[in-house]
């Protein structure tokens, strides 16, 4: 297998709380934010984040690491909301730069080069 064979690419994401337009009763606040690179979630030095408000943004984390076609919703659409209807805790996702992998390191399962 050549160097490049089992290599990918994934954006680092940047997740960060941008409004909160019902009661600010929630563990975050306006300006909170984690990083996302490759499976890490990266949050700042003692910061912690709501693991409902996490849930909700959980699915989406990895398809928004991938390349989408341009007029992909996927691609478009940066803001999500959190999931108490009083707090309505709105999170922007933001792909920031990209990050390669090789697929050995990341993978146990052998990658198949007859494909």
């Amino acid at each position: 297998m050549t160097d490049d064979e089992g290599a990918f690419e994934l954006y680092d994401l940047r997740v960060e709380c941008v409004d909160i337009e019902g009661e600010p009763v929630a563990s975050y606040e306006v300006g909170d934010y984690f990083e996302v690179h490759g499976e890490e979630l990266v949050f700042p030095e003692g910061q912690t984040f709501s693991m409902y408000a996490l849930s909700a943004l959980l699915p989406l984390l990895p398809a928004k690491q991938r390349e989408t076609h341009p007029n992909d919703w996927m691609t478009t659409d940066t803001r999500v909301s959190g999931p108490d209807p009083n707090v309505q805790g709105v999170f922007r996702i933001t792909r920031t730069e990209k990050r390669r992998f090789d697929h050995d390191e990341v993978s146990g399962e052998a990658l198949d080069t007859d494909r």
